[in-house]
């Protein structure tokens, strides 16, 4: 018994008789009427009997149309999950991220590509740049973000944008004063670097910068991540080399100052992937992904 079957069978119980039924279905009599004893043959009862004015269910029939229209439409229910899923509007998108694109891009790309599609399950994971290249091979996630990140044979990666890199110091500290930093005003400070983390990020990005400048680099604290390394510039602790997404953590008791270096001008923000990952909701949030980058070069100060 298939959904064809069901179908001719549905339209002949509800109308009663073969010959309306046949109009309904856009077809002519005969062949439904072959289609109707086929399914009687297939089932080893009959369905039907003929009266005068068309046809009755039998017992068998009655207890057939109790199910029917409930397969059908679990069938249409289905087909429609399907198409969705092949389309990328349902599913689920397991995000890895890290660091201060959490505080501004990421979420900003999130809400376009929820507001699109809003049956795709956003799941996040917060994960190491290790740990997500990890989670990519073990498709654990579908998607990461983070920055620095190494070229790897089995993966994608995709640089989305740059940021700018700002200073964030306490805001008492004679620096604040100041419109603009360089590299050079930070000789000898209390330096605060994250992450502290086995693949270079953007502490060794400052250290390198130091050793270029020739600028003594006193490092105060390195820290795991940017909350806490913020967390501790308000606390008088020292200063930082940061994001212009992280100036949206509003702590108390922190200013923030451009950074005027060309080795410390800014540092890029990258999506990874699996290479040849044919998942259709990758392939959607790729593509907000790609507009919210386009947007933002496009509006983005020289």
């Amino acid at each position: 018994m298939d959904l064809k079957q069901m179908r001719y069978f549905l339209a002949v119980a509800e109308e009663r008789n073969l010959t309306r039924a046949a109009e309904r279905l856009h077809m002519a009599q005969p062949p439904l009427t072959r289609q109707i004893h086929a399914l009687e043959d297939e089932l080893g009862t009959p369905l039907f009997v003929r009266t005068p004015r068309g046809v009755e269910l039998t017992s068998a029939g009655e207890a057939l149309l109790d199910e029917v229209p409930n397969l059908l439409a679990l069938a249409q229910r289905a087909r429609e999950r399907t198409q969705l899923a092949g389309a990328g509007r349902t599913g689920r998108l397991d995000v890895g991220l890290f660091g201060s694109a959490v505080l501004d891009v990421i979420p900003r790309m999130l809400a376009r590509f929820h507001a699109a599609r809003p049956e795709v399950r956003i799941v996040l994971h917060n994960q190491t740049k290790a740990e997500q290249i990890e989670a990519l091979r073990e498709r654990r996630i579908t998607i990461g973000f983070n920055r620095l990140v190494p070229p790897e044979s089995d993966l994608v990666v995709e640089t989305v944008l740059r940021e700018r890199l700002v200073v964030a110091l306490p805001e008492r500290h004679p620096l604040a004063a100041r419109g603009r930093l360089t590299v050079a005003d930070l000789d000898d400070q209390p330096m605060i670097l994250y992450p502290n983390l086995p693949i270079p990020g953007l502490a060794q990005r400052v250290k390198a910068a130091f050793q270029r400048d020739g600028v003594r680099l006193r490092i105060e604290q390195e820290v795991e991540d940017v909350f806490t390394s913020v967390a501790l510039v308000a606390g008088g602790f020292g200063l930082c080399v940061t994001t212009e997404s992280s100036t949206s953590l509003r702590l108390p008791g922190v200013a923030w100052r451009p950074l005027d270096s060309d080795a410390l001008r800014d540092i890029e923000l990258s999506c990874l992937y699996r290479r040849d990952d044919p998942s259709p909701v990758l392939a959607a949030f790729l593509e907000v992904v790609h507009d919210f980058a386009a947007q933002r070069r496009t509006h983005q100060p020289e």
